[in-house]
Parts: structure tokens; sequence; C-alpha cells
């Protein structure tokens, strides 16, 4: 195994608020309480104060949620550490088809390798991951594409209920069976296919068909699942729930200041907040509806709620209602003795703006790191790569831009040695040309200057004609590039946010989760290439 650790400055569409966390954290101090680093974690997790009346009736559901799923022993083993006094690193992910892209599982092996670098050091911890049941988007969730040789197969689960409510309970249909048929005929026999006809059929909801897939996969690692959509959770987590609706005004107040604060650093606002949000949707009737301000009322939809009315239920059935997405994470560190949550550059945005919700209701913040961010490369497409020459930050720049790159390395070689010396000749006359004219007249430089650009762009023009003149000549060219980017960037993006974790799992085996616990060990401050 070889690894590569490309910084996020290098990946397309990071952004500033993401950039500024990692490298030059003092810019965004005002939004975050903790330093994005291992070290800060461990002194939070030392100083963690946590009911213990809490703890107990928290992992009284654990243990009843997960053994529903059927938790290994190191499973409900972590439980019983988490009831005795251990923190929870924490990461989290909704519940997409067939366990979602191959960043949720590398969400989860974020939280399993700093929970056992923390209790290497003294500070007992388990890995929990929170399945994001409560979410309403099922469109985001059903589909999942798998590769069939160097063609990307997508195919979508649909629900056997009208959909608007939380996604978690829905019933899976039946065309689910001939869907997880189709998956193991693409990933081939073996513990990976076993595990999802075990999980995925008829009469299992999107939320438990996933528990039970990651249960399965992550057998053995101690790793927590948490289903959030459970009444007794609720029930624990309902003086947050019901603080949210009582000091809604003043929460909401916070909020667009926050935002104000973040446009004034040059920062974006993830949450767009309005003067009318709250953090809470109602769940009543089977659907998910966002409750806003309406003077000192509510409103409901179109419905008018007063406002002792809406208190009152959410002190009494709070199962009835649900947090937003910036209310979430406190909910979830309310339930939780939180050492750390790991998310991605939107998840880590979320924080900026939930940083005055976690003082107001809770009196501190918990750390947030990047996730474990990572490229899973099998030895033959390193070696297509390795063939041509190209780095993978060349994928970046498209299918066309590939195919002329990959095209321009196999042109004949009195053509490429012809281009390299115009190249190095034009470089070399354009700096002697340069030099005289600054003694001559240094008004004249930047005239020049773009007279270089023009023939560097005309001299680029006939490299890329022969680039495509080359293709048309070798067609296999074309169906390497449309392989590398299939494997590695499909559809335009990073592999880890498109294929599916059990793709990998299938091809590699169970002993994938340890390698890539080592490499999540490394301190990679961005994307790592993992050659496998």
């Amino acid at each position: 195994m070889k690894t590569e650790c490309i910084p996020f400055t290098a990946i397309p569409h990071s952004s500033r608020l993401f950039l500024d966390f990692l490298f030059d954290f003092d810019k965004t101090s005002a939004f975050y309480a903790h330093r994005p680093l291992a070290q800060a974690v461990l002194e939070h997790a030392r100083t963690l104060d946590f009911p213990a009346e809490r703890r107990a009736r928290v992992a009284d559901v654990l243990e009843r949620q997960n053994r529903q799923w059927g938790a290994s022993a190191a499973t409900l083993a972590s439980i019983e550490r988490l009831r005795n006094g251990a923190v929870a690193c924490i990461s989290g992910q909704q519940v997409g088809v067939f366990g979602g892209p191959l960043y949720s599982l590398l969400k989860a092996i974020s939280a399993l390798q700093m929970a056992e670098e923390l209790t290497s050091k003294g500070v007992p911890a388990v890995p929990i991951f929170w399945l994001a049941t409560e979410d309403h988007d099922l469109a985001e969730i059903a589909a999942v594409t798998l590769r069939h040789g160097s063609e990307l197969e997508t195919f979508t689960a649909t629900a056997a209920t009208e959909a608007g409510g939380p996604v978690g309970p829905m019933p899976l249909a039946e065309s689910i069976t001939a869907m997880v048929e189709r998956a193991a005929e693409l990933l081939g026999p073996g513990w990976v296919s076993d595990a999802l006809r075990e999980s995925y059929r008829p009469g299992e909801s999107f939320g438990s068909a996933f528990a039970r897939l990651f249960t399965r996969l992550l057998s053995g690692t101690g790793m927590i699942l948490v289903d959030p959509l459970d009444d007794q959770l609720h029930a624990i987590a309902q003086p947050i729930l019901s603080a949210a609706a009582e000091r809604a005004e003043e929460l909401n107040s916070a909020l667009l200041e926050r935002g104000k604060q973040l446009h004034k650093a040059g920062y974006h606002e993830q949450v767009r907040v309005t003067p009318e949000s709250t953090l809470l949707f109602s769940l009543e009737g089977n659907r998910r509806t966002v409750l806003h301000l309406a003077g000192s009322d509510f409103m409901l939809g179109a419905a008018r709620q007063p406002r002792q009315q809406v208190l009152d239920n959410v002190r009494q059935h709070p199962e009835h209602y649900s947090p937003n997405v910036l209310l979430r994470p406190v909910v979830q560190d309310y339930l939780f003795p939180t050492a750390v949550y790991f998310g991605g550059p939107a998840e880590i945005a979320y924080f900026a703006q939930a940083g005055v919700v976690y003082e107001k209701l809770l009196g501190h913040s918990t750390p947030v790191l990047p996730r474990f961010s990572a490229t899973l490369m099998s030895a033959a497409m390193s070696a297509l790569l390795e063939r041509y020459d190209v780095s993978f930050l060349d994928l970046f720049h498209g299918n066309e831009k590939l195919c002329e790159l990959l095209a321009s390395r196999v042109l004949p070689a009195g053509l490429r040695q012809a281009l390299s010396a115009a190249h190095q000749s034009l470089e070399s006359n354009l700096s002697a040309v340069r030099a005289e004219l600054q003694t001559l007249d240094p008004t004249l430089v930047d005239a020049a200057a773009r007279s270089e650009r023009k023939m560097r762009y005309q001299l680029g023009k006939i490299d890329a004609k022969a680039a495509r003149a080359q293709l048309r000549r070798s067609p296999t060219v074309a169906e390497d590039a449309h392989m590398v980017l299939s494997g590695l960037f499909p559809h335009k993006g990073l592999q880890e946010r498109t294929l599916p974790g059990i793709e990998f799992l299938a091809q590699y085996g169970p002993e994938l989760i340890a390698t890539l616990k080592e490499v999540a060990a490394s301190g990679c401050p961005g994307h790592q290439i993992i050659r496998l």
C-alpha cells in the first residue's frame, strides 16, 4: 500500500471558511471554540463531565437498538464502556441506500480511529455513528451508483409509502429485492452481497436496512449505531427541544447576528436563517414541517399555533418534534459526552453558525474535525495512470482535457520531441526578448507579455490538435480515460461522493477497515490517495 496526501487547497470547490478553519485558524477563531487538532480533542475529552443518570438512559436505548440490528459482542461492550464513563467520538450520515457513498464508511473510520487514539492516551472512548433518520429528503438517499466495467450504473430504491416525512421509517418497496440482486451481480458473490441480502428486504425501512448493513460491515469494530428517531431519545432530549421553542427569539437573534459576522469576515452562511426561523420541525401527521415564528406565536405550515400550545406540546410530546441541522449537533451532545464530531466541509460550516446555539443551550462547544477523505486506487488503475504519466490532479480538468493529455503521452516520439523543443525554444527566445526590452524601454514589457500569452496559446492549440488526431487513431486512449474517470472521478466529483463503500469492501474484504484506520491515523491535512 502507498499513500499520497493532497492538501484540501488543491481540491476543487473547497470553501474559504473550510480552508481557513484548517490552515489559518486564527481568522476563524470567533466561530469555533477549538482548533482542529487531535490535541484539542484530547484536552476537551479530559474535561468532559456528563450526568451518570443520562448516560444510563441513553445506554439502555443504544443496547435495545443495536441488539435489534444484530450487534456484535464488541459493540455491546462499547455500550457498557459508554455507560461506565467513556467519552464518544461521533460521526454520522444520512441513511443512503446500500450504506451510501464511500464517505459514509470513511466517517465511521474517523470515529473508530480517534476512539482508539484517545483510549491509548488514557481517556476511554467509544465510536458512535449517528443515523440521520430524521431527514426528509428521500431523493437524496434513494440512489446508488455502482461500476460495471468502465460504466456507471445508477439505480434508485422506492418507498412503499408516500414521501414527505422522515426517511428513516419509510418502508422499502418490494422492488428492493431485484435491486439487491442486481447489486450483488455487480459486486460478485461474497460477504458484502450476503450482507445486502440480509439487510435490504421488503418490510425493512430505509433506516433499519442501513443500520443492519452497517452492523454487519463493521462487526467486531465496536462501532455503536444510534437512530435518533426514537421516542425514548426524544424524551431524554426534551429539555433541549423545549429550550429551543421557549428561547426561539433569542436563538434566532443570535443566529442572525452570527450570520452578519460571518459575512463581514468574508465567509458564507451554510444555512439560511430568516427573522421567522426556529430550530424545530414538527413531525405530526407523519410529515416533517418547519415551525416558524409569527409574532408572539408560531406558524406550522399555514396554520397559526398559539405559543403556549406549542410549548406544552414540546414538553409533553417531544417525539413530535425534530431538530434542524443547527440544533441537531446540540441535541447529539446533550445525549452523549462527545469528545469530537467528524464532518465534511459543509458540516464544519454548520458548526460556525451552531456555535451560538451550543453556547446558549449547553454552555460549551464540541471540537469538530474534518472527516477522513480518500480515493481508493486499485493496482490496475495505478498502473494505468503511471503508463500515461498523469497525476490524480489531472483528473479535475474533465474528460476532454484528460483524453487530450493521455493522447499527448502516446504521440509518435519524433512529434513529441519536436513539440517539446518548440516550447523550450519559444520560452528561451521570449526570455531573451524580454531582457532586451527591459533595457531598451521597460514600458514595452507589459505589451510584450500580452503577445507572449498569444504565442503560447497558439502553440498550445497545435498540441491539442495533435492530441485529438492521435485520439482518432487510437480509440483505446479515450477508453482508458473513461475508465480512469469512472473509477477515480465519477460524475466530475471525488470518488468518495459517488461510489459506495460496499464496492470497495467487496473488492478488498473486511481487512480494508483496518487498512483505512491505519491511513486515517497519518494526520494528513487533506485528501489521501490510497494505492491498494
